[in-house]
């Protein structure tokens, strides 16, 4: 996983909990996250640099949903607004300090 974040000029350790992307047993994404009393935080969201803008990065986010839903959680954030535009398309909200996407159940 180093490796990885190394190749796609991410200067992230490998994260303590999140999900791994894979296609056809070779890495292909890491979502780094933390869960909260009420909700899921992304930390980060790295995508093998040859395969960005193939919806790997919205499937990652569509999964993590997914995973909330089942925990309990009713909203993903995310503090960084580096990728707003990309968050933005996947329904997530502006905040005073960063982003949010609501789950319904």
């Amino acid at each position: 996983m180093r490796e990885f974040l190394r190749a796609n000029e991410s200067s992230d350790d490998a994260p303590a909990l999140g999900l791994i992307g894979k296609l056809v047993g070779d890495l292909v994404a890491v979502l780094a996250m933390e869960i909260t009393s009420d909700a899921v935080r992304i930390d980060s969201l790295i995508v093998a640099r040859e395969l960005r803008r193939k919806r790997i990065g919205r499937f990652m986010v569509e999964e993590l949903a997914r995973l909330a839903r089942k925990i309990d959680r009713d909203r993903v954030v995310v503090d960084s607004l580096d990728a707003g535009d990309f968050f933005r398309k996947l329904g997530f909200q502006d905040l005073d300090n960063g982003m949010e996407l609501k789950i319904e159940n």
